[in-house]
């Protein structure tokens, strides 16, 4: 796969149910419109969970896109590694407790950092949305793309691996009776080794978000 590495370390959002089982599909689409949305605990801002896994308070990774309405400080999270990439706004300034500031601009790739650290956002200029992954560094591994999708591209996942693909514009569809059908922009797709090694191919244009977890004991 010819694309920068910008970091390493189911069903409908929230319900990973038809995720965890043997004969259930090894692919699906998560639609925008499906994430689960919710209010922060401090107010300052939404969080639309996109994906968990497993489905359960103690997970070992999860996918969420923020809507950051003013300066606040984050929740601190130990144990967990955390890549943040701008998808709308002029991005914001991360202050670490330690004096660390970390910047996260459209010009940013991405921005990775340890979720035990304090800190506290600084917006740029306005409101800012921004996409989320977590992985406990304990559990799993994960690594993050951002790259252009222009006509077709194969992903091969092999048991205990689990590519995610997240449309940052444009279109894309899974040609053939493998995959899991159409995606529009926001839209996520959770492919899964599942057993077995499957390939799966990607037709489409835009811009797109390429994740890969795999379990420690697989990595």
């Amino acid at each position: 796969m010819n694309a920068d590495r910008i970091c390493a370390g189911p069903s409908r959002a929230g319900d990973t149910s038809a995720m965890n089982g043997r004969s259930t599909p090894a692919a699906l689409v998560l639609r925008a419109q499906d994430y689960r949305r919710m209010r922060w605990k401090n107010g300052a801002g939404w969080t639309s969970e996109v994906f968990r896994f497993p489905d359960a308070d103690d997970w070992g990774w999860r996918l969420s896109i923020a809507e950051v309405e003013t300066d606040a400080p984050f929740s601190t999270f130990p144990g967990v590694e955390r890549a943040l990439v701008l998808l709308e706004g002029n991005g914001m300034r991360l202050h670490f407790d330690d004096g660390d500031t970390r910047e996260l601009l459209p010009s940013s790739n991405v921005l990775c950092f340890s979720g035990e650290r304090p800190l506290v956002g600084q917006l740029v200029d306005g409101p800012s949305r921004d996409f989320n992954l977590m992985w406990k560094r304990e559990q799993v591994d994960a690594q993050l793309w951002r790259r252009p999708l222009a006509g077709a591209m194969v992903l091969f996942a092999g048991p205990g691996e689990t590519w995610v693909v997240h449309m940052l514009s444009g279109q894309a569809h899974f040609p053939g009776s493998i995959g899991p059908g159409e995606m529009e922009c926001g839209d996520t797709a959770i492919l899964r080794g599942h057993g077995a090694r499957n390939r799966f191919a990607l037709d489409g244009a835009g811009e797109l978000l390429l994740i890969r977890v795999v379990g420690r004991d697989e990595a």
